[in-house]
C-alpha cells in the first residue's frame, strides 16, 4: 500500500441540494483538511469518526459549517488516508472549499482517480473496480444486482485462482526447455490437461452469459412484430400509458420502429414497435419493413402480436413456425380478445401447440398478464434468476474468449504430442487473457481509458 499526493474533488451529483460531499484522498489529506478547519484537531482523530466544525477562507471568514468525517489508511476505500467534507449544497460553498484545499497543496481529481486508486492499492481488482461504475449507472433491480455480485468478486476470485495453478504449470514446461535434450517432463501432462478442462468449464458459463448480461446492463431489447393493424402500436401506447406511437385504422402507418423503455419487476424492457410485415406498397414502407426485420435479428426476445379476430389458423401456423426457425426467444401474443369467439380461441391455441398471452390493447385489459409472461421470459435465464456472475462488460467478454481460444489450441498441441515451447506459447497467452482481465497485467493507457469513464470524485 502507498500514498499518492492529495486529491479533492466533489463526490455527489453536482447541483443545488441540501447537503454535498466533497472527498479527499492521498498523503496528508487530513493535514490539508485540518489547515481550514476550525474545530477539534483533525490529526489526533480517530479513524471513521466524524467532527463538526467550520472551514474558512485563507483570512479566516467562515465558509461553511461542516461534518469532517476522517478515514484512516489503510481503512478507507482507496486505502489512503481520506477525509469526507458534508457541507450544504451551494455551488459557491463547493468551488470555496476546493479552492481553499488547492490552496493547501490538494489537486483537483481526474475522472474515476479515487478508485484507479483503491485498485492500485489492491482493494479490489479491475473487474470489481470496473462493477463501481456499473453499480453508480445500474437503473433496474437486474442491472444492480449483477454489478454488485462483480463488486463483491463475481467470478474474479476463482478465475485468480486457477491463473495462479495455471502459472505454477507453465513454469514447470517451460522448465522443461532447459532439459530439451533429456526429454524430461516436469508437468504432469494429464494434470495440466485437467487443469485447462476446469478452467473452460468456468468460462463458458461467463462467456455465455454475455448475450444476457449486455441486455441486463443496457436492457433488454424486445422488438413487437406482426402484420398490419395487429394493434403493435395501440399495445406500445398502452404499456407506456402514454400516446408514443400513431393508431390508426390504415394498413402501415407505422413506417419506422419506435423505441422506449419499460421496467417490469427490476428488469429494464427496451420496446420497439415496428413496420407491419406484409408486401410493402411504396418504397418508404418498403424500407420499413427491412428495419423491422433488422431489428428482430438484433433482438433479445420477439413478441409476435396478431389479431385473434381476424388471423387464419394456417397463418398462425405459418407465423409461428417462422419465428421458430429465426431461433430467437419469442412470446405469442394475441389481441383483440373482447372481439374473439371462445370456438376460436381454442382454435387458435391448438394450432400454436403453445400458450398464447391473450390481451386487449384497445381495452387495455390483462395487460398484467402480458407483463409477467415478459418478466418470465427473461427470468428463464439461470443468470437472471439466481444472481449469478453475469458478464457485462464487452472487455471482459473479449479475454474471456481470448484466454478459451488459447486454451482449445494448448488442448489441441497436448493431444498431438507438440514440444514443450510450442505448448508454453499458446499457455502464456491463456495467462495473458487472464491477467489483463483481472488487472494482474496492465498498462497505463488500459487503466486511463477505463477509469476515465467513471464520474469525478468517485
Amino acid at each position: 500500500m502507498f500514498q499518492l499526493e492529495p486529491i479533492a474533488a466533489l463526490a455527489t451529483a453536482p447541483g443545488i441540494g441540501a447537503i454535498a460531499v466533497l472527498r479527499v484522498s492521498g498523503e496528508g489529506s487530513i493535514d490539508i483538511t485540518n489547515r481550514i478547519f476550525r474545530g477539534k484537531d483533525l490529526t489526533k482523530q480517530d479513524s471513521h469518526t466524524a467532527h463538526f466544525g467550520t472551514l474558512r477562507t485563507v483570512d479566516g471568514h467562515i465558509i461553511d459549517e461542516v461534518l469532517v468525517t476522517v478515514f484512516r489508511a489503510p481503512k478507507s476505500f482507496t486505502k489512503e488516508d481520506v477525509v469526507e467534507i458534508s457541507c450544504h449544497g451551494s455551488e459557491f460553498i463547493i468551488q470555496q472549499i476546493l479552492r481553499r484545499l488547492t490552496q493547501e497543496g490538494a489537486r483537483l481529481a481526474r475522472p474515476g482517480e479515487f478508485t484507479q486508486r483503491a485498485f492500485l492499492n489492491g482493494q479490489f481488482d479491475l473487474v470489481q473496480a470496473e462493477a463501481v461504475a456499473d453499480l453508480i449507472s445500474s437503473d433496474s433491480e437486474a442491472s444492480h444486482r449483477a454489478a454488485l455480485s462483480q463488486l463483491r468478486g463475481g467470478f474474479s476470485k476463482q478465475l485468480k485462482l486457477l491463473r495462479q495453478q495455471l502459472i505454477d504449470f507453465v513454469a514447470l514446461v517451460e522448465l522443461e526447455l532447459d532439459f530439451g535434450e533429456e526429454d524430461v517432463e516436469f508437468a504432469h501432462r494429464d494434470q495440466l490437461r485437467q487443469l485447462m478442462l476446469d478452467i473452460r468449464r468456468v468460462l463458458h458459463p461467463l462467456i455465455d452469459s454475455f448475450s444476457t448480461g449486455n441486455a441486463i446492463k443496457n436492457g433488454v431489447p424486445t422488438v413487437i412484430i406482426g402484420k398490419p393493424n395487429a394493434g403493435k402500436s395501440t399495445l406500445l401506447n398502452a404499456l407506456l400509458n402514454e400516446e408514443k406511437a400513431i393508431v390508426s385504422d390504415i394498413p402501415g402507418t407505422t413506417r419506422d420502429v419506435i423505441e422506449d423503455e419499460l421496467f417490469i419487476d427490476g428488469i429494464r424492457f427496451r420496446l420497439i414497435d415496428t413496420a407491419g410485415l406484409r408486401e410493402a406498397t411504396d418504397q418508404i414502407e418498403a424500407i420499413g419493413i427491412e428495419r423491422t426485420q433488422q431489428k428482430m435479428r438484433d433482438s433479445a426476445l420477439v413478441v409476435y402480436l396478431f389479431d385473434g379476430k381476424n388471423i387464419s389458423p394456417e397463418e398462425l401456423q405459418t407465423s409461428v413456425a417462422d419465428i421458430r426457425l429465426s431461433g430467437k426467444p419469442y412470446l405469442l401474443v394475441g389481441n383483440k380478445l373482447d372481439a374473439l369467439t371462445d370456438e376460436k380461441k381454442q382454435l387458435l391455441e391448438s394450432i400454436a401447440a403453445e400458450p398464447i398471452v391473450w390481451i386487449s390493447a384497445s381495452q387495455q385489459t390483462y395487460l398484467d398478464d402480458l407483463k409477467a409472461a415478459l418478466s418470465a421470459r427473461v427470468r428463464t435465464d439461470s443468470a437472471v434468476q439466481t444472481g449469478s456472475a453475469v458478464v457485462t462488460n464487452a472487455r471482459h467478454y473479449e479475454h474471456l474468449t481470448g484466454t478459451d481460444d488459447a486454451l482449445v489450441r494448448a488442448l489441441t498441441g497436448l493431444d498431438a504430442g507438440v514440444t514443450p515451447d510450442w505448448l508454453a506459447m499458446d499457455l502464456r497467452v491463456a495467462l495473458r487473457h487472464l491477467g489483463e482481465l483481472t488487472g494482474e497485467i496492465t498498462t497505463d493507457d488500459l487503466l486511463d481509458s477505463i477509469f476515465s469513464k467513471f464520474c469525478i470524485g468517485k
